[in-house]
């Protein structure tokens, strides 16, 4: 709601009353007052959304507030009112900026379109302020590039999930374009006329979500200077996109179902529920049934966001793409960036074959964006010019043994950086596109346990090899479940104080 408190400037007690009633019947927050005097004051101490004034006032005009109004950067909508009409006053009202006039009597069929058209203006100058702020992490190109038939689905999907008002999951890997999905069901919507508000959940503060969500009142925490209308307020007869939904703290979650259920809301630090009309899109890359698994999410609040699931193809299942995205992004970004670039060359176009894609269709995006600027002005873009790393030879790793470790020499070792034989339990990491992929956290755990092997033991040579903190190795191994022994087992003091450079 964009409009909530309300003063009423009338000294004919009737009308006031009587206006009093309908507003408040209407649940707007009402203070009626009959001079011009106590209505200053009123103003001075308070922000309000809407001012009904009368024209004459006992102690003097109420064009006066006009003129009050004028230099103050948050203002309300004056709706001036009088039963004296002439084209003169009117004309003169509207120049000293007044949002309407009225003619008494007025019935409260012309208070209710007087209201309707104050909503509509503020909500609108409300989203414009927002939207006018930009976001400097919008991606060039709006639209779902492709002619897989991966991609014709996903936009027949689309089309469908957008004539409907139902709440949408999209959900895929990192940059395979879930906003550019959620921005396409908008724009084919019923919605499209109204607001489309974006909230990037992993970038604002756990403190601060919850404000940004659903707003605050003034004085409601430190720093809460003035009422502060949240994203979903903004978003009111349009869509709201929840971007990476799985960063939600759990707290906010519960806030977020009851939204999502009852479409009405409480600012923080208030009491008064605002009902709101919003279509929500949420997105993720993270699988949230695991999330759910882990305790980390709400098992409700996934249920009511995956009324339709959109998945997202990664660019690696659509790799028909692959040549025409590139052809694209060459053309838009040497018109960015001013440079002539006479194709892709046959070796180019190979390498974007075989490339893996992690980052999906942005890391394409980047790759290309590279290559048009590394590019000789008229030249054909080159695979030296995608900046691909060639695949490396082992290279020899200095690997201590135990007597050399505490002799504190190292001898480089040119045949294995490390055992031949992992510990028990533990498979090799497979190179990438050859066999299974090992986990990080299970590289890890391989690297620092078949380091401490290598160094017969030795904790503190084994961190020192492997880069890492002597503080480090032992709280992975705590981790791991490997209970101390080696050369330096039992001097933990020593290594603490080693690592922190403390003489011990």
């Amino acid at each position: 709601m964009s409009l909530e408190k309300i003063l009423i400037v009338e000294d004919n007690e009737v009308i006031r009353r009587a206006l009093e009633l309908q507003l408040q019947r209407r649940h707007f927050e009402v203070i009626g007052v009959s001079t011009l005097d106590i209505a200053q004051d009123y103003l001075g101490k308070d922000n309000w959304d809407l001012v009904f004034v009368d024209v004459r006032l006992p102690d003097g005009e109420g064009t006066e507030i006009l003129r009050i109004l004028q230099n103050r950067s948050v203002k309300p909508l004056v709706v001036m009112m009088t039963g004296h009409a002439s084209i003169e006053s009117a004309v003169a009202c509207m120049r000293d900026g007044a949002f309407d006039y009225l003619i008494k009597p007025f019935s409260s069929d012309q208070i209710d379109i007087t209201l309707k058209k104050a909503q509509e203006f503020t909500q609108l100058i409300k989203v414009n302020r927002y939207l006018s702020q930009g976001d400097p992490s919008e991606a060039t190109g709006s639209e779902l590039l492709g002619r897989s038939p991966a991609m014709q689905a996903l936009r027949d999907l689309i089309r469908k999930v957008a004539r409907t008002q139902a709440t949408v999951l999209v959900q895929g890997e990192s940059g395979t374009g879930q906003e550019l999905v959620s921005r396409a069901i908008y724009r084919e919507s019923s919605r499209a006329n109204g607001p489309f508000i974006k909230v990037n959940c992993a970038a604002i503060p756990e403190n601060l979500i919850e404000s940004e969500f659903f707003g605050h009142e003034k004085g409601s925490f430190t720093g809460a200077l003035t009422k502060r209308e949240g994203r979903f307020e903004l978003a009111h007869g349009g869509t709201i996109l929840l971007d990476e939904i799985s960063e939600v703290a759990p707290h906010v979650q519960a806030k977020l179902l009851r939204v999502l259920q009852e479409r009405e809301l409480e600012r923080v630090g208030g009491n008064r529920l605002i009902r709101v009309d919003v279509r929500v899109i949420a997105t993720t890359n993270r699988n949230l049934e695991e999330s759910v698994a882990r305790k980390e999410f709400r098992q409700d609040l996934y249920f009511r966001l995956n009324v339709v699931p959109i998945a997202v193809p990664p660019l690696r299942e659509r790799r028909e793409d692959i040549t025409f995205l590139a052809e694209q992004f060459m053309q838009r970004l040497a018109r960015k960036h001013g440079v002539r670039v006479n194709g892709i060359s046959a070796s180019c176009q190979a390498a974007l074959m075989a490339h893996d894609w992690p980052g999906n269709v942005r890391e394409l995006q980047n790759v290309i964006e590279r290559a048009v600027i590394l590019c000789p002005d008229g030249g054909e873009l080159s695979e030296t010019h995608l900046g691909f790393q060639p695949a490396s030879a082992t290279v020899p790793v200095a690997v201590p043994s135990p007597a050399q470790s505490r002799s504190g020499v190292v001898t480089p070792v040119t045949d294995s950086p490390v055992p031949s034989s992992p510990p028990q339990g533990m498979a090799p990491p497979s190179p990438v596109g050859h066999g299974p992929i090992v986990p990080l956290d299970q590289l890890e755990k391989q690297a620092i346990l078949q380091a401490v092997d290598a160094c017969g033991g030795n904790r503190t040579q084994a961190a020192r090899l492997l880069g890492i903190s002597v503080r480090t190795m032992r709280n992975k191994l705590r981790e791991y479940g490997v209970a101390p022994g080696g050369a330096d087992a039992g001097s933990d003091d020593g290594d603490v104080a080693a690592d922190e450079g403390v003489a011990v």
